[in-house]
């Protein structure tokens, strides 16, 4: 199983992050979509789990929730916009993945039984970091990767 995450559109769904998304059976944003446009867009290639951001406040963004826990591929995944506002203890809760956004900095950490990834920001470049998101292969294990979705 293929899951796609992507986080920090911020408005902008780039076709280089469309073509790395497609042909994944689940997508997860780790929220600051920037509009519902985005979220169409993205449901018509997988099934969607998203996450509000801090940015996220118009109207439509409302009933997203600030944080969601899935069960995908026989793992249970919670997701977060800002890694520093998460407030379960993953492992006891028997999560086995958290993706989160916010910082655009991509990242990808092992800690205590959890895997922590941050896709960075799939939208416009921010400082020096990349544009870039993430994927996550189930069965056998778990496999995790970065991409950078454009180069400097």
């Amino acid at each position: 199983m293929r899951v796609g995450l992507i986080s920090d559109t911020h408005g902008l769904l780039r076709p280089e992050a469309l073509d790395f998304l497609a042909g994944c059976d689940h997508i997860v944003h780790g929220g600051d979509i920037g509009s519902a446009a985005i979220l169409e867009r993205l449901a018509a290639i997988a099934p969607l789990t998203v996450v509000r951001g801090n940015n996220d406040r118009d109207p439509w963004a409302r009933a997203i929730p600030a944080s969601a826990t899935i069960t995908v591929g026989g793992i249970l995944l919670h997701a977060i916009h800002d890694i520093k506002e998460l407030d379960i203890a993953p492992r006891l809760r028997g999560v086995r993945v958290v993706v989160s956004g916010h910082s655009h900095k991509p990242s990808c950490v092992e800690r205590d039984g959890v895997l922590y990834i941050n896709p960075g920001s799939a939208g416009r470049r921010r400082f020096s970091l990349p544009v870039s998101a993430a994927e996550l292969r189930i069965g056998p294990g778990l496999q995790a990767r970065i991409v950078t979705l454009v180069q400097a």
